[in-house]
């Protein structure tokens, strides 16, 4: 029924642990992002901005033609809306995920994204931006803890805001963070980490990418648009 586009990122993973949670039938297309497969004309007219994961649903609700989209907040809010699961109906449970969505989208997500960038795969090693990005990450983690303080999850019930966020804390150790300093996150961490649609996620991305590896310089260019 979904035809997901996929690599094993952390973008990647929220949707197989979606797809997983609600028993939605799902074919994985690998895109090879080291590779170059996200620039491939037929990605591309799913994807136009050459980035994973994506989707294409080939039954839509009421019928029709397929509906490809990308972006993995949209993705997720519409497989939600979609299957009615992990989206409370009522305004004010839907407003308080999706807020928490758009939080993951436009602060967790980016914020911890550089921080891999310069700690990790940048060329020359920048202290004030290594510096700027791990003080970042360690901000948000707090306010994601402070939040977990008086509640299992994000937003009252696990939901896709849970799911869009436990994949960028897993790498924490690589954003230098340590749990042991956000007791909540840690906790909420734990308990979404032994869900069985968690771990058949994660197993899944093994079948995909059985031995991930630092990337290449090649890559590196590829991936990160540098001077060749």
């Amino acid at each position: 029924m979904i035809d997901l586009y996929y690599w094993t990122t952390p973008n990647g993973h929220k949707i197989t642990i979606f797809l997983e949670e609600a028993n939605v039938p799902y074919t994985l297309h690998p895109v090879n992002i080291g590779q170059g497969d996200q620039f491939k004309p037929e990605f591309l007219k799913i994807s136009p901005n050459n980035r994973i994961p994506a989707i294409v649903d080939q039954a839509p609700t009421g019928g029709g033609a397929p509906i490809s989209l990308f972006e993995s907040g949209a993705i997720l809010q519409y497989l939600a809306e979609k299957t009615g699961q992990f989206l409370p109906p009522d305004l004010r449970g839907r407003t308080e995920v999706l807020q928490w969505l758009n939080w993951q989208m436009g602060g967790l997500g980016p914020m911890l994204g550089q921080n891999h960038h310069f700690s990790g795969y940048a060329p020359e090693k920048i202290p004030y931006a290594i510096n700027r990005y791990v003080k970042e990450t360690a901000r948000l983690y707090g306010v994601l803890n402070q939040r977990l303080a008086d509640r299992d999850y994000v937003a009252g019930d696990y939901s896709i805001a849970d799911m869009a966020m436990y994949p960028w804390i897993v790498p924490h150790a690589m954003q230098g963070q340590d749990l042991n300093d956000f007791p909540h996150l840690q906790r909420w961490f734990e308990t979404i980490a032994a869900r069985p649609a968690v771990r058949q996620a994660y197993d899944q991305a093994k079948t995909i990418n059985p031995a991930p590896k630092a990337f290449s310089d090649e890559e590196k260019k590829l991936l990160f648009n540098l001077e060749k």
